[in-house]
């Protein structure tokens, strides 16, 4: 039998969360780099990379690792808020007139800062934009992100967008090209819309990964839909992560602005272009595509992947909890991560599937009032 909504709505979000915790310490590493800190392949929860990690590194004093969350999880649970807030589809408006205050107003527990403190004070540079462009400088939220830097950081939290759009990835597409717009622009803007619309497509009944991929590819322009084809078509020849890594690497290379280099991109890095993709989508989409669906395989896949990846390791949980249910995350991660970070993993996954039935139901009686009065035109044509 299919899982119930509410039950992919859970694995959905708390598999991003488990992804993004674990991913968290190895975030910025080469899997190499990784492999001698940790004594070989991550296999589960891990301490911070740096035992000193309060002052190794001063521009991020955050406590990644032993379970905790990071951003990606901060911004996702933010705009599960604004959902629940508005209780219908969003646009950038609502990016403008929610998301910030949830960012700027309203403290929560945040398991880096092992503090109670506003989402502002621990969301990187990219992130805080959206507060500099729309709180401060009063921008067109339709265009606020044109430019800031071109990266992950409208996908990552981007799941939510795919929930309240369950079972049809085009909508998905097509609202979180409008929730991202206050964001990002680019391939960074066109990710995000993918990333959703992947999420949506796994809610299918009889999805698969299969179908997951084609739905991400029907719908992806440009760059960023040359990258995903390249990267699962690399993916699809290797069942075995720890394999893989190195092949995804090279596929997903060309299309990769940052360079071999993570912590020092060069001058080309990040700036808008049709050619090129974040490297996070398409390297998600590949560990699930080599763990066959799989919910541990694609996490530990896209987190010894290294570079960014709390993101990768978040994005496929997201996806590969989506297609198989909460059971699927394993029992322990999610436990652990929960208790770390002091927060509640499923909740926001309840909430959120409530607030997607009734925007079903809506759309449904907009859809009938539109084919209502579709007929009376035909008729009246005729």
């Amino acid at each position: 039998m299919s899982k119930p909504l509410e039950d992919r709505a859970k694995g959905c979000l708390v598999g991003a969360a488990v992804g993004d915790a674990l991913g968290g310490p190895a975030e910025g590493w080469t899997p190499e780099d990784l492999v001698e800190r940790y004594g070989g392949r991550i296999q589960g929860i891990v301490p911070p990379f740096y035992e000193n990690w309060r002052d190794a590194r001063p521009i991020a004093p955050y406590h990644k690792g032993d379970g905790n969350v990071t951003d990606d999880t901060l911004m996702t649970h933010a705009l599960v808020r604004v959902y629940t807030k508005v209780r219908d589809h969003i646009d950038a408006y609502s990016i403008a007139e929610h998301l910030v205050p949830e960012l700027i107003g309203t403290k929560v527990w945040i398991p880096e800062l092992e503090a109670e403190a506003l989402p502002l004070q621990r969301i990187f540079l990219a992130e805080k934009w959206i507060v500099a462009r729309l709180h401060y400088g009063h921008v067109d939220p339709r265009e606020a992100g044109v430019g800031n830097i071109v990266n992950c950081g409208a996908a990552m939290y981007m799941a939510p967008v795919g929930v309240v759009n369950a079972g049809n990835p085009d909508a998905a597409y097509a609202e979180a090209i409008e929730v991202a717009g206050p964001h990002q622009s680019s391939y960074g803007r066109e990710a995000a819309a993918v990333f959703a619309a992947g999420v949506a497509s796994a809610f299918r009944p009889q999805s698969t990964v299969d179908t997951v991929v084609a739905d991400c590819l029907r719908l992806a322009k440009d760059g960023t839909r040359a990258a995903i084809e390249s990267v699962c078509e690399v993916a699809s020849k290797h069942d075995d992560w720890e394999a893989a890594i190195p092949a995804l690497r090279d596929a997903v290379e060309p299309f990769d602005t940052v360079g071999p280099e993570y912590r020092k991109p060069g001058l080309g890095a990040r700036r808008p272009s049709r050619l090129h993709s974040i490297e996070e989508l398409p390297i998600a989409l590949g560990m699930l595509v080599v763990a066959r669906g799989d919910t541990r395989g694609t996490i530990l896949g896209g987190v010894n992947y290294g570079r960014d990846c709390d993101s990768i390791a978040s994005m496929g949980g997201a996806i590969s909890g989506a297609l198989n249910g909460i059971d699927d995350v394993p029992a322990d991660w999610r436990e652990r991560v929960a208790e770390a970070s002091k927060l509640d993993l499923e909740a926001p996954a309840v909430a959120l599937a409530e607030v997607a039935r009734e925007i079903f139901d809506r759309d449904v009686r907009r859809r009938r009032e539109h084919e209502d009065a579709f007929r009376v035109l035909l008729a009246g044509r005729a």
